[in-house]
């Protein structure tokens, strides 16, 4: 195990203990390397590292809000870590698609059991509308598509579906407009998706936690059929 590695752990350990909590800082760079009989590199590699995964946030100065202040935010390196591995092109799209439909929905299944949240359904709603405008170009209409689907997510209150669902956008977002630019009727398709989108929110909201996951498993594995994409 390298050093830094070694400090990762050790701070992985001193997170798990409660040592830390969130929103508390982390002890100096001087004071963690002499703790934990390692050199200042190895600790601001390691902070650097924990930043990059979304677990502290760091500070230049001397102030109170300096240093590596304990954050935790799962969608920031989980997104990230999930979009480098498609962005390899190692993923197939069958398997971005099946890992959508267990998540989905279940999302949309913990939303339909979750108490009404008025803002979510208003912002879920105007993406709708917004999907929903004539002549909109095929790029904005996917921009509000996935805009749309991470909202059902959020309100199904799992920060880790939503970070991984976050760093599959990109490859979301590149088989929905291969599709969509494979198909003759595109207006016509938009206008079914839209349609399945109301039905999708229209269940989540009434609390109907069947009908949410019947309606969106049906929704992301009938456009991909009917893209054609099952070859890719």
């Amino acid at each position: 195990m390298r050093i830094h590695e070694r400090v990762l752990a050790q701070i992985e350990a001193g997170l798990t203990a409660g040592r830390w909590s969130i929103g508390e800082r982390l002890p100096a760079e001087r004071a963690l390397a002499e703790e934990l009989g390692v050199s200042r590199p190895s600790v601001r590699e390691a902070i650097r590292i924990l930043e990059a995964m979304g677990i502290v946030r760091t500070a230049v100065g001397s102030g109170p809000s300096a240093g590596a202040t304990v954050i935790d935010r799962p969608a920031a390196g989980l997104g990230a870590a999930v979009r480098l591995h498609v962005a390899s092109g190692a993923l197939p799209v069958s398997d971005v698609v099946g890992t959508r439909v267990l998540l989905e929905t279940g999302a949309v299944r913990d939303a339909a059991g979750r108490p009404a949240d008025d803002a979510a359904l208003g912002r879920a709603r105007a993406h709708i509308e917004a999907m929903s405008e004539p002549g909109l170009d095929v790029a904005a209409f996917v921009e509000h598509d996935q805009d749309f689907h991470l909202e059902l997510v959020r309100w199904g209150g799992n920060q880790l579906v939503e970070a991984i669902l976050s760093g599959l956008r990109s490859a979301v977002a590149s088989y929905v407009m291969t599709g969509a630019s494979a198909l003759a009727q595109w207006p016509r398709t938009a206008a079914r998706l839209c349609a399945e989108h109301r039905a999708i929110v229209d269940a989540v909201a009434g609390h109907d936690a069947a009908a949410a996951e019947r309606l969106m498993r049906e929704h992301i594995e009938g456009f991909y059929r009917e893209a054609g994409l099952g070859g890719r």
